[in-house]
């Protein structure tokens, strides 16, 4: 393989939990000469110290990692105002997802199943200042609207992982009152009959 990098090379911090797949992509992007993976992470606490301390071009992240979720890395990136451009490439085709990614700065929304030669195109598409989005994807994401708003989404989630509702309340600095009255309000929403039924529903929507 030739690793000579050309001059001003696309720096790429990457971010993949599944270390088969995280090796995977590295190879695959180091292999282009324009593109240069400077730290390849298992989880997205230490992506985010890697942005912050190499200040890469991209970050090309998974979604549902530990510690941070890419879209949580990517919001962060965009309340820190950093000029690192967030790719997500992950297994989850759902609309919803794509929603809360482009909310959150994201400029770029690939999955993993797609011809791996496209990735690269696809970075430097980003890099060139485009956005590169899945066609059918982007078609569904406006179809059916996210229902939930942040506090609901946060507060369905711990209870859909099986966290009591006081324990809710002191994470969330919320009443148990407020935490009952954000459950009612997600399952009503949802169409659910309890809120294991509308954990389920908005995951599968990518709400969650």
């Amino acid at each position: 393989m030739n690793t000579a990098k050309a001059l001003g090379a696309i720096r790429v911090v990457l971010a993949e939990d599944q270390a088969m797949l995280r090796s995977a992509l590295t190879t695959l992007l180091n292999f282009e000469t324009d593109i240069d993976v400077m730290s390849a992470c298992a989880d997205g606490e230490a992506a985010w110290l890697a942005v912050q301390e190499l200040k890469p071009d991209l970050l090309v992240s998974d979604i549902e990692m530990p510690k941070l979720t890419g879209l949580e890395l990517a919001a962060r990136i965009a309340e820190r105002g950093l000029k690192t451009k967030v790719v997500i490439v992950t297994t989850f085709a759902r609309a919803g997802y794509l929603r809360r990614a482009l909310d959150a700065g994201v400029v770029g929304y690939l999955l993993k199943d797609g011809p791996a030669e496209q990735l690269a195109d696809a970075l430097r598409k980003v890099q060139r200042g485009a956005r590169v989005i899945d066609p059918q994807l982007a078609l569904e994401a406006w179809s059916e609207p996210d229902p939930l708003n942040e506090r609901e989404r946060r507060v369905l989630r711990l209870a859909g992982e099986g966290v009591a509702s006081t324990e809710i309340a002191t994470q969330l600095h919320l009443s148990h009152g407020t935490v009952r009255n954000y459950l009612s309000e997600a399952i009503g929403k949802l169409g659910a009959a309890n809120r294991i039924e509308a954990y389920r529903l908005a995951r599968q929507k990518g709400w969650l």
